[in-house]
């Protein structure tokens, strides 16, 4: 099998308004270790990973370099992109600065510090029969389609509906072309797959992940956070 270079990017630009803080939450630490670490390390210690992008608040990038690269990660090297206003910017500014070799793309939010080896891996693999793979989980609840109004016009079959998370992975090719036809006339887009959906023919895969992967979103995400850590530290002894 031939070996691909798989780059990652990792979304790190976001100032998290809906966790009422001050600071970029992705600089909140758990156990003493900022969540964007936690993420960063993730990625660095899978082996299929080459080599990782962080996009970041330009003002930010003297506390990501002092704060969690150098104090956690010293002997590695990573490339750096600066944010954009919106999350689609902030991507397009990644994929501008991939390594010239790289074959397939991943994109993850760096508010998810829990993504597992396993879905890193299933995405990567997936993208060796697939040009477009997503992670993501069925839904536990049932959502209704409402009106301007808020009455329901429709329940959608649960069956059919997935919670999508990061990492979103991608051929090279593929993303960079739907960002370059998408960048001007993207505002609803939500994120990297919804791009491929609108602005290639090409069919998105989901692939099954793990209900821990959750994203750092409010304070009670972090409350939620430090017990899965704990039940994973508990389950390795």
């Amino acid at each position: 099998m031939i070996k691909k270079h798989v780059s990652v990017i990792i979304l790190a630009a976001g100032q998290g308004k809906r966790m009422m803080a001050k600071s970029n939450k992705q600089f909140f630490k758990i156990e003493d270790k900022p969540i964007l670490a936690y993420t960063i390390q993730c990625f660095l210690e899978h082996a299929y990973i080459d080599d990782i992008i962080l996009v970041i608040n330009q003002n930010e990038e003297e506390i990501v370099k002092n704060e969690v690269l150098n104090k956690y990660f010293k002997k590695n090297n990573f490339k750096i992109a600066y944010g954009g206003k919106e999350r689609y910017n902030s991507v397009y500014n990644g994929l501008k600065v991939l390594d010239e070799n790289t074959d397939y793309v991943l994109i993850h939010d760096g508010a998810r510090p829990l993504v597992n080896k396993e879905e890193i891996s299933i995405v990567v693999d997936t993208l060796r029969e697939r040009k477009a793979c997503v992670v993501g989980v069925p839904v536990k609840n049932t959502y209704k389609l409402i009106n301007e109004f808020k009455e329901i016009e429709y329940t959608p079959p649960r069956e059919k509906l997935y919670s999508v998370m990061t990492p979103q992975a991608f051929h090279r090719d593929l993303i960079v072309k739907a960002y370059q036809i998408g960048i001007d006339e993207c505002a609803h887009v939500t994120d990297d797959a919804m791009m491929v959906e609108l602005f290639t023919d090409e069919k998105v895969l989901i692939v099954d992940g793990s209900y821990e992967n959750i994203k750092i979103t409010i304070p009670d995400d972090i409350l939620t956070m430090k017990r899965i850590i704990e039940g994973r530290t508990r389950y390795k002894k």
